[in-house]
């Protein structure tokens, strides 16, 4: 009986875990595009750096004030050395992904964005020559052609959006590849990431949102009909994001590898239906088929990496690299940790 009421109980606090990770997601990538195209504050450096600024106060919040999570300590050289380089990759991917959001539907930018495992793939194969098993490259093909065909049938293309957005994946995919050896041995949770690379990030992304969109966030403080409600929703929209990261700690914690991966399918799925809902963006027939095959292909891809680090391969003495066992075979890439804003 006992066992029965704490599967009960495990069940539920998955469920709820998904739940608030897809109602911070979809909420801050909604807020994100009306700040765009509603309040006309058409300024991605400046929404970025107010991200990183609320996340910054909010992670020191966490850990120092409320205690919820401990610090992991990292010697003053190794946060310049290691984490400052981290924090430029993260910045630049934040920062891209808000200038595809003011050019592209959200649909269509939460598409590409599932292009991340293909472009991981690559770049660890191209610049590693990491050898991967031939179901990881068979599990690309439908997130590849499924992209191919949205974009092709997208009916609000923007190139620069298209093109902040896939560079967005390659800057999502090299965070992913420097992390493994910048950070080695620090275990770094979403929360302390944050702690430590949002201050940062704001360090690095400051003048040039200052330099670069100054002048136009000024005119708007002028001209804007309703200051108030929108800075609530600016600055709203950055303290969502941070609990963004927050629910990403839970969730990982309450959920599976698999079920993590469907529930990230599934979310964007939900961003895609909410987005279509309120900015009413034309989506056809073949685009709708693009995204679905890119979402199966993403679910197949987890699929075949969760198998495959479920298997050892016995060691051969092929070449120098050869793995040693299936975890060796699947991507680097953290898929828990990908969607910090």
């Amino acid at each position: 009986m006992e066992e029965t009421r704490l599967l009960q109980w495990s069940v539920i606090r998955s469920i709820i875990a998904i739940v608030q990770w897809w109602g911070f997601n979809v909420t801050v990538i909604i807020m994100n595009k009306w700040i765009f195209q509603k309040l006309d504050f058409k300024f991605p450096l400046s929404v970025s750096c107010i991200h990183f600024i609320c996340s910054a106060i909010g992670a020191f919040v966490v850990i120092k004030v409320l205690k919820l999570k401990p610090l992991i300590m990292v010697e003053p050289e190794d946060r310049w050395r290691r984490i400052f380089p981290m924090s430029f990759v993260f910045c630049v991917n934040i920062v891209l992904g808000n200038v595809s959001l003011r050019y592209i539907p959200v649909s269509f930018m939460q598409t590409i964005k599932s292009f991340t495992p293909a472009t991981t793939v690559f770049l660890q194969w191209l610049i590693w020559r990491k050898y991967f098993d031939w179901r990881i490259w068979a599990s690309l093909i439908p997130i590849v052609g499924g992209i191919l065909l949205t974009s092709m049938t997208e009916l609000s293309f923007n190139m620069l959006g298209f093109c902040a957005a896939l560079f967005g994946c390659l800057a999502t995919s090299t965070k992913t590849i420097l992390a493994e050896s910048l950070l080695h041995g620090y275990k770094f949770d979403s929360i302390n990431t944050v702690y430590y690379m949002a201050p940062f990030a704001t360090m690095i992304l400051a003048l040039p949102a200052l330099l670069l969109e100054g002048a136009g966030v000024l005119q708007w403080l002028q001209t804007c009909p309703a200051l108030f409600s929108s800075l609530v929703i600016i600055f709203g929209s950055g303290v969502m994001a941070f609990c963004l990261n927050f629910s990403i700690f839970y969730v990982i914690h309450s959920t599976t590898a698999v079920t993590f991966n469907v529930a990230g399918n599934l979310k964007v799925a939900v961003a895609v239906t909410c987005s279509w809902m309120i900015f009413r963006n034309p989506i056809s027939a073949m685009n709708a088929v693009g995204c679905t095959v890119t979402l199966l292909g993403c679910t197949f891809y987890g699929y075949v990496r969760h198998l495959l680090s479920q298997q050892l391969l016995p060691v051969t003495p092929r070449t120098p690299r050869t793995p040693r066992n299936r975890n060796e075979l699947a991507p680097l890439i953290n898929d828990k940790l990908d969607d910090k804003v």
